[in-house]
């Protein structure tokens, strides 16, 4: 079987149940931007190879990634569509808040915004936390049209929450220091 299919050359796409849609349709944007939160995590993954001491962090980004094919999935999937897909269910939202849970108890409590960056993986996961936050907007704009899985957006949103402290958590691990934003302290203007 070739990568190409040619049947997206007219700017379609299939969806999961048979249905072809423009390829910018918004269920097409939040799934695909599910996909590209994906593939910064891979980066992320990469960027931890070598730091056994966030192997905690991996683990969890490991299961993550496999949980995010089974969003993608049920994203491109009618709710009422006879193809089954595994779906996005409360276990998988309970398992992100006990990992928040657990990796914000080995961080300092925030005083101050703080800005992305440090470890290069925290930087890339503060990147993936934007992107997945994206694709809860997309989300949410593509189910004011067609009905969704009501647990999709509920895990994109505590997904984004584990990714802030798994920044975080990282750079404490890791012994690089977080830059707090505090007004004040900002450069001058020129």
């Amino acid at each position: 079987m070739k990568i190409y299919t040619r049947t997206g050359d007219q700017g379609t796409t299939g969806l999961f149940g048979g249905e072809r849609v423009a390829k910018s349709h918004p269920r097409i944007e939040a799934y695909g931007t599910v996909d590209e939160t994906n593939s910064v995590l891979g980066v992320v993954l990469a960027a931890l190879e070598g730091a056994p001491e966030a192997g905690q962090a991996a683990a969890v980004l490991g299961r993550v990634q496999h949980e995010l094919f089974v969003l993608g999935a049920d994203l491109a999937t009618a709710v009422e569509a006879k193809p089954f897909v595994p779906r996005i269910e409360a276990g998988m939202i309970e398992a992100l808040e006990r990992d928040i849970d657990r990796f914000e108890g080995g961080v300092p409590p925030l005083k101050h915004f703080i800005l992305p960056g440090g470890h290069p993986a925290a930087a890339q996961l503060h990147l993936a936390r934007t992107v997945c936050r994206r694709a809860e907007r997309l989300t949410v704009e593509a189910a004011l049209h067609e009905a969704f899985n009501e647990h999709a957006l509920i895990y994109l949103n505590r997904l984004s929450d584990l990714l802030f402290v798994l920044a975080r958590w990282v750079n404490h691990r890791l012994g690089t220091p977080e830059v707090a934003w505090i007004p004040e302290k900002q450069a001058p203007q020129n």
